[in-house]
């Protein structure tokens, strides 16, 4: 199928999906309106796979014609240099300062997707969100009203649960959870939602976990299959379908500057995040 009928598929919200290596994303559906949604891509643990989720989600949605906003919170910026980008004026740390959305997103070269990108000074940011008063809700309050001509904003989180993870959390109506298939991420998840609800109690009742989604998986282990199997039990629908495999091309892409689809779009880490995103969609 041809790239450009592949987009005017994915252009309309789509009410069911079939994916297939030969044909791609095959998508039958008709158009909806729909407000913003806004994800914060979150895990206090590094590792899992959030910055590799929050660039080729981005990435796959954008190629399906929707308009996409990735905004870079990381102050190590992998989500920036992952997209081939880098921060040389102005960054992340601007907008948390009060600087106009219009003037900090720019263009990626993946089409319909804008990033506003980070830089190392973006640590400072997080220090003085510390210290100012309802420094929790700086990033909603930039956000508001600013974001209208995007359909999705994705927000690439720190892994910790500093300043930067929690005005992400409180500006998003949804997060993303990346868990690796290995027990201790198990062990730190009950952590994170619990910081979600809280986050969702404290400053934005809006928020919710659009899914939990397990990155890293191998097939060839056990252990990969006992953390998904323990997974699903104890949260059932709330675990994405598709999980992410170990990929040689999700680990190279990055050092190419360009998402998994733009690299080797037939590879199975690409046809993974596919399916993930166009699940986002149904979840959204």
């Amino acid at each position: 199928m041809a790239d450009s009928s592949r987009r005017s598929l994915y252009s309309c919200r789509v009410s069911a999906l079939e994916v297939t290596p030969e044909s791609g994303i095959r998508v039958r559906g008709v158009p909806a309106a729909r407000a913003t949604r806004i994800y914060a891509v979150a895990n206090q643990k590094g590792g899992v796979g959030k910055t590799t989720t929050a660039v080729n989600v981005s990435a796959c949605l954008a190629e399906a014609g929707e308009r996409v906003l990735l905004i870079d919170l990381d102050p190590q910026a992998n989500a920036t240099s992952g997209l081939g980008m880098r921060a040389n004026g102005v960054s992340t740390h601007d907008l948390l300062d009060g600087a106009p959305l219009r003037t900090l997103a720019k263009p990626s070269t993946v089409e319909n997707l804008d990033v506003v990108m980070a830089k190392s000074d973006l640590a400072a940011a997080a220090v003085e969100l510390a210290q100012r008063a309802g420094g929790e809700r700086y990033l909603a309050d930039a956000l508001d009203g600013a974001v209208d001509q995007y359909s999705y904003v994705l927000l690439d989180c720190p892994p910790s649960f500093g300043p930067l993870t929690v005005n992400a959390l409180a500006a998003a109506t949804r997060a993303i959870v990346p868990v690796q298939a290995e027990y201790y991420a198990l062990e730190g998840l009950s952590q994170l939602l619990g910081t979600i609800n809280l986050v969702k109690a404290q400053l934005n009742p809006e928020l919710a976990v659009a899914g939990i989604l397990l990155t890293m998986a191998d097939g060839r282990t056990r252990l990969s299959a006992e953390v998904e199997a323990e997974l699903r039990r104890h949260f059932g629908s709330l675990v994405f379908t598709t999980a992410i495999p170990r990929s040689v091309r999700l680990a190279e892409a990055p050092s190419h500057g360009v998402p998994a689809i733009a690299y080797d779009r037939r590879s199975a880490g690409a046809e993974a995040y596919w399916k993930v995103a166009m699940e986002l969609v149904e979840r959204s």
